[in-house]
């Protein structure tokens, strides 16, 4: 039997969790079905004295149930080091306060505590940016912030897709065509008027198929990929903005660049990554806080949680 671990959970503020789908709870529920103790925190309450991190923690019941999800003992100021593994799983946005965070969580890892994903990985793979170091997965992308550089972009490609580097949920995507009367101000608005670099990609018609969320867990592959199919008129597959999420096996290709990039990702001390998918071309790789889990482990019965706690496990058996 596997020794009870003390895990801490460093996610947003507990009363706004979504319990019937929130990736998060689910591997809290797993963690505890195991006997762990789950504990959680606030990226605000992390702080660094003499030596240690620190942050005021507060133990969970988990429950069967959605309202209430938890019950919450009393709160407690402990080094991250009474912990057996942090798992962070704060969302966006990847702002100051986010990198000082991971700069935080980076003097505990070198204290000996055992944090995932690595927040040194965290801070060094923007989200949008990581792609390029994967061109050959990729399809035609340009990431500049000269306004005549994405216009010209746009003239060649004729359809694109232009987002933010620092987007979630599909937030401020835009779909441009050469011929779209707002072109520039799209270009003025998402660029701030030449001051923010924003990414271009060609427009892939496949999202019509869905974009797909596939899942890498201490460098294995998780069999299923969540399709986030868009509703009608929109090009944005994102659950956020309203897309249908249908859970599938992965195809060969998907499976083909998942393979490829787990290992590496895996050795950078990312325990879970979410890869976005769309008809064979990789457009995101997603190291924060990636979801999906609940919705891949209701439609196809692959306990994703349980293999996120697998790997801790593992981890914590080194």
């Amino acid at each position: 039997m596997t020794q009870s671990l003390k895990l801490a959970f460093i996610v947003d503020p507990l009363d706004a969790l979504k319990a019937y789908k929130d990736s998060s709870i689910a591997m809290m529920r797993a963690a505890a079905a195991r006997g762990h103790q789950v504990w959680a925190l606030q990226r605000e309450a992390l702080a660094w004295r003499d030596g240690a991190v620190f942050a005021r923690s507060v133990p969970l019941t988990l429950l069967p149930g959605d309202h209430p999800w938890h019950e919450a003992g009393e709160a407690q100021s402990l080094p991250l080091s009474a912990f057996d593994a942090v798992v962070m799983r704060q969302d966006p946005p990847f702002d100051f306060e986010y990198v000082t965070a991971t700069w935080l969580l980076e003097r505990a890892v070198q204290a000996g505590v055992r944090v995932f994903n690595d927040p040194r990985a965290i801070r060094d793979h923007s989200e949008k940016i990581a792609i390029t170091e994967f061109p050959q997965f990729t399809a035609t992308t340009l990431v500049a912030r000269d306004p005549a550089e994405i216009h010209a972009f746009i003239d060649e490609l004729g359809d694109v897709i232009l987002k933010p580097l620092d987007g979630m949920g599909g937030s401020q995507i835009f779909r441009v065509t050469a011929s779209d009367p707002n072109r520039n101000v799209i270009v003025e608005t998402l660029t701030h008027e030449g001051a923010r670099t924003i990414m271009a990609q060609r427009y892939l018609p496949a999202i019509v198929d869905g974009d797909k969320r596939v899942l890498i867990v201490g460098g294995e592959v998780v069999p299923y990929a969540l399709a986030r199919i868009p509703k009608a008129g929109e090009t944005r597959g994102n659950l956020a903005a309203g897309g249908r999420g249908v859970a599938m096996p992965i195809t060969a290709r998907e499976r083909e660049i998942a393979e490829y990039l787990a290992p590496i990702l895996w050795a950078r001390g990312l325990l879970i990554v979410g890869l976005d998918v769309i008809g064979g071309h990789l457009t995101e790789i997603n190291v924060t806080s990636p979801t999906c889990m609940v919705e891949i482990a209701t439609q196809s019965g692959f306990d994703v949680a349980a293999l996120v706690v697998d790997r801790l496990e593992a981890a914590c058996a080194e």
